[in-house]
């Protein structure tokens, strides 16, 4: 199983921005419910797309710089990187939010 890496402030440039391949970057804490029901969501995409696009998390509460960079005000919030800038974004968690991941990951791929 792959999973998400967990990745901090000091990481995201080298990880994220310097990537040659896609990122998806789900910004998400702890405290909020809608983040964990989006986690398996997001750990389900991550083996189904291993070697193709990557998946990192970031804590929107530990990391604020980097969630204020990209003007995170809610979460879970999900951007898709490409080399080294965002290209679609989804906020909160529908029943949709799986269909809107594979879109987003499809026009990156």
């Amino acid at each position: 199983m792959t999973a998400p890496i967990e990745i901090q402030e000091a990481e995201f440039d080298e990880i994220v921005l310097k990537s040659k391949t896609p990122v998806l970057v789900d910004f998400w804490a702890p405290r909020c419910p809608p983040c964990r029901l989006l986690e398996p969501v997001v750990d389900e995409l991550a083996n189904e797309y291993t070697g193709k696009i990557s998946f990192v998390k970031l804590n929107r509460d530990e990391n604020p710089g980097i969630a204020n960079r990209y003007n995170i005000m809610s979460i879970p919030t999900v951007i898709v990187f490409r080399d080294g800038r965002p290209v679609s974004s989804i906020v909160g968690f529908t029943k949709e939010t799986r269909r809107e991941l594979r879109n987003n990951i499809g026009s990156v791929l």
